[in-house]
């Protein structure tokens, strides 16, 4: 499931992997330990605070604010062909944290630190390598897989 991220883990088994699975069926999930009750984003098969092992899927909402962001002019391999480009590190309402591009519905010049946004899933069957990422958009914006994308 995760190789719908392109090339981030080489392990052939994680406690999360349906994470990935609820984001193509139009879920953006996040996890709850079940024995103390703290929420991660991304999930977490393991507990930061009381290590327990035990944890539950719940849905998010994806609002949150930026914590920071950077315009990327110098891009990484495989990514020459896109920049430049802006990413935003966002505090979640529910918990966690996320590393996503800003998309087509804030501008430059809009992005501050502590702005309102709304993650939103992207999904992209067509694409031979990264089929998933978040973008950063204005708060209201909605998103839903299509059946192309089922």
């Amino acid at each position: 499931m995760f190789k719908w991220f392109g090339l981030v883990n080489f392990a052939p088994f994680t406690k999360v992997t349906d994470f990935a699975q609820h984001l193509k069926d139009g879920h953006l999930k996040g996890s709850r330990c079940k024995k103390c009750g703290a929420t991660s984003f991304p999930p977490r098969a393991d507990c930061e605070v009381c290590m327990s092992g035990d944890f539950e899927f719940f849905e998010m909402s994806g609002k949150g604010t930026v914590h920071t962001y950077t315009k990327i002019v110098a891009a990484p391999t495989g990514f020459e062909g896109v920049s430049p480009y802006i990413v935003g590190v966002v505090d979640l309402e529910e918990g966690g944290r996320a590393l996503a591009w800003f998309g087509e519905t804030i501008q430059e010049e809009e992005i501050e630190i502590g702005m309102e946004i709304q993650m939103v899933p992207q999904i992209f069957e067509e694409l031979e390598d990264i089929k998933v990422y978040y973008s950063l958009e204005k708060p209201g914006t909605t998103w839903a897989v299509t059946d192309s994308a089922r």
